[in-house]
């Protein structure tokens, strides 16, 4: 049976061959040239009306997606590791785990047909005005944290990140418990080993980068005559030192490139950790060391001006002596220092009284004292007092669980809560 269109133009040539009206009225009739409707008068004369229908009709297209493939990708779209992937990442990944391309309109169709719907959620909020990104790569990274369930467990987890203004690549990312210090220290640590220091930081009013007002009050004699006007963190004290500018957002909507990064990941990695079986933040730090390049692969674009102003970290510079927590102390009569309401000795050094000492902690180094440009051990005054220390174990043990409420207090304690 003709469908409309073809018995219009079985109509018209049948007309055209029995007189009643010319070649050229039928071509502008059926919007053809003369020359075609010569060809399907031609055909028709010879085959009769069936040859009006197009030759493929009734027939799969070549390039027709098998059944076996479609139920195949319908499995896997089901099973535990897909189902809750949006159908781009789906896409992508078909290709490299399954080894099945596909166009994203050939999967969206298989998919809707079969009932499935996409789980990438399009919100609805005011619009903003989205500022202009940096020229250059390195010029300003966004910094953010954002706590969500990862491990689909209950228990929220920080991811930390910093993305890069100009291209949208993110430098680093690092999970703790909490949004804290350490886990923006570590992705500092990614962010100098793999690209070098930045022009600038971009990141909230948390107390991890500006110390709350009340703080701004509050400087030594020693930092004053040095010429101090404002506290600092440890954070900002490492940001100083590499000359890295930091100014806090306003609000969230200000770093609106590292949020929409949030709303990408929270997507796209729990398909990831799934797949790879990933359960706690030990494995999901590791994974993600291999899932940045893979995903600025997919989302980075090309900078205005393509010269990196990331400049290159000194070789002066050791990353876990930088990377840490520093109190500067003076020792006294008897060599004693006292940290968070504990107090120290150094191990095998006689210091002379009053000398000042910088003190290194970090979950890398533990706890340590520089003096004289020397590093030092150092342990509890309560465990030296009680007489030898050589392979005490008791000694390193009360070392190890000081050290941890030390990390705990300044290392591990919420941002937000600070």
């Amino acid at each position: 049976m003709l469908k409309q269109k073809d018995l219009r133009r079985a109509t018209l040539i049948e007309a055209c061959i029995q007189g009643k009206c010319t070649i050229k009225q039928v071509a502008n009739a059926l919007g053809l040239s003369e020359r075609r409707v010569k060809q399907i008068k031609k055909e028709v004369k010879e085959n009769g009306i069936k040859s009006i229908q197009h030759g493929n009709r009734g027939k799969k297209p070549k390039n027709t997606i098998p059944e076996e493939t479609r139920k195949t990708i319908l499995e896997l779209r089901r099973s535990y590791e897909y189902e809750i992937s949006n159908f781009k990442h789906f896409q992508e990944l078909l290709k490299e785990r399954e080894n099945i391309v596909i166009s994203y309109s050939a999967l969206y169709k298989i998919l809707r047909n079969a009932g499935i719907k996409s789980p990438k959620k399009h919100r609805k909020g005011k619009l903003h005005h989205r500022r202009k990104r940096k020229a250059c790569e390195g010029m300003m990274l966004q910094a953010d944290g954002t706590p969500f369930d990862w491990f689909e467990n209950g228990q929220s987890y920080s991811l930390h990140g910093f993305i890069d203004d100009a291209t949208g690549k993110i430098t680093g990312l690092y999970m703790c418990k909490n949004e804290c210090l350490l886990g923006y220290l570590e992705v500092l640590r990614q962010t100098l080993e793999n690209y070098g220091i930045p022009l600038s930081i971009y990141p909230d009013k948390y107390s991890v980068f500006f110390p709350p007002k009340k703080v701004d009050d509050h400087l030594t004699l020693e930092e004053q005559l040095n010429g101090r006007q404002k506290g600092i963190t440890q954070f900002g004290r490492i940001a100083e030192e590499l000359g890295i500018e930091m100014f806090p957002a306003s609000t969230p909507q200000a770093k609106g490139r590292i949020e929409r990064l949030w709303e990408t990941l929270q997507s796209r990695l729990l398909t990831e950790f799934r797949i790879n079986k990933i359960k706690t933040m030990e494995e999901a730090n590791k994974f993600l060391i291999d899932y940045i390049p893979k995903y600025n692969s997919k989302f980075a674009i090309a900078p205005a001006n393509t010269t990196s102003v990331f400049l290159k970290l000194p070789k002066r510079y050791n990353l876990d002596e930088l990377l840490c927590v520093k109190f500067e102390r003076t020792i006294d009569n008897a060599g004693v220092f006292s940290l968070n309401h504990n107090k120290f000795q150094i191990v095998d050094v006689n210091l002379p009284p009053k000398t000042k000492i910088q003190i290194y902690l970090s979950e890398k180094i533990g706890l340590r004292v520089k003096a004289n440009n020397k590093i030092y051990d150092v342990l509890p005054l309560e465990i030296l007092s009680k007489g030898k220390i050589d392979n005490n174990s008791e000694s390193q043990q009360r070392l190890a669980n000081v050290v941890i409420d030390l990390i705990n207090e300044f290392y591990l304690k919420d941002a937000k809560a600070s």
